[in-house]
């Protein structure tokens, strides 16, 4: 899910301000919910730890959704589940009680991100599965050169994937989910061939990274960035990300399962 900038569910602690205007700019994208089912294998109970208001739930047949925010629980769509009031650091179920757990967009969130994810583990029998940024590749995005604070914020906030599937503590893999050039998900990275969009103040909104810098460098970035297209400076740089079908940036998904049969890779698909 820059970037990343995602954030699927729960606003961020200190930030309460920032899910006022994402109805319209994050809807889940359901070349990427794909993914997410294919990882959960075909499990039926699904624990949905950090759901927020639900985005990409329809991936699992039935979901238990986790979220500590009263908020985010209250603007669940009316045909959603209602959320249970927990941490992910301390899940209030039974050892295996479900066939999978996923959290999407959220762990970054979390107060002790390897105690929730030895939680979700603990809860589950069969694969648990993580969709996130990858720190590491944060930066390779042609946004780093006209807001480069916004970047630096998310390569600080998100875990590594080496600690992820550690904590995880099961077999696993790491594989990266190509972005669609229409990506309906408005996080930063989905804009890789639509710039203008980023222009958008309620845009940047939708992405939480734009909550960690001052409106100086969101000044900076809009000016710089509207120069450059005016200009065909963008383009003649980056021209060729309008018609390219997908973006390999920084969103993965961290599978572990209990069986021991996977290899742990970083496989860019």
């Amino acid at each position: 899910m820059n970037v990343c900038g995602l954030d699927g569910g729960a606003t961020d602690v200190g930030h309460p301000g920032i899910g006022s205007a994402r109805s319209d700019p994050r809807r889940p994208d359901p070349r990427i919910a794909r993914f997410v089912a294919d990882a959960l294998g075909g499990a039926r109970t699904v624990i949905n730890v950090g759901a927020g208001t639900g985005s990409y739930e329809s991936a699992a047949p039935a979901v238990t959704a986790v979220e500590p925010s009263g908020a985010m629980r209250a603007r669940r769509a009316a045909g959603l589940p209602r959320a249970v009031n927990a941490v992910a650091e301390s899940l209030p179920f039974g050892d295996g009680e479900f066939d999978a757990a996923m959290t999407l967009f959220s762990v970054h969130q979390w107060s002790d991100v390897a105690a929730g994810l030895r939680e979700m583990r603990r809860v589950t029998r069969g694969p648990a599965v993580v969709l996130t940024c990858d720190p590491a590749v944060v930066r390779d995005f042609w946004l780093y050169e006209y807001a480069p604070e916004v970047l630096d914020a998310e390569a600080r906030r998100y875990p590594s994937v080496e600690t992820m599937a550690a904590s995880l503590g099961a077999a696993g893999s790491v594989r990266s989910v190509p972005i669609p050039l229409d990506c309906t998900d408005g996080f930063n990275e989905a804009y890789y061939g639509r710039p203008e969009m980023l222009l958008d103040p309620a845009a940047r909104q939708a992405c939480s990274a734009w909550s960690f810098v001052d409106d100086g460098v969101r000044e900076r970035f809009t000016t710089r960035l509207r120069d450059d297209l005016d200009s065909g400076r963008w383009d003649e740089r980056f021209g060729h990300l309008r018609s390219q079908a997908f973006y390999e940036g920084s969103l993965v998904i961290v599978r572990a399962t209990p069986q021991g049969n996977e290899e742990h890779h970083h496989g860019r698909a």
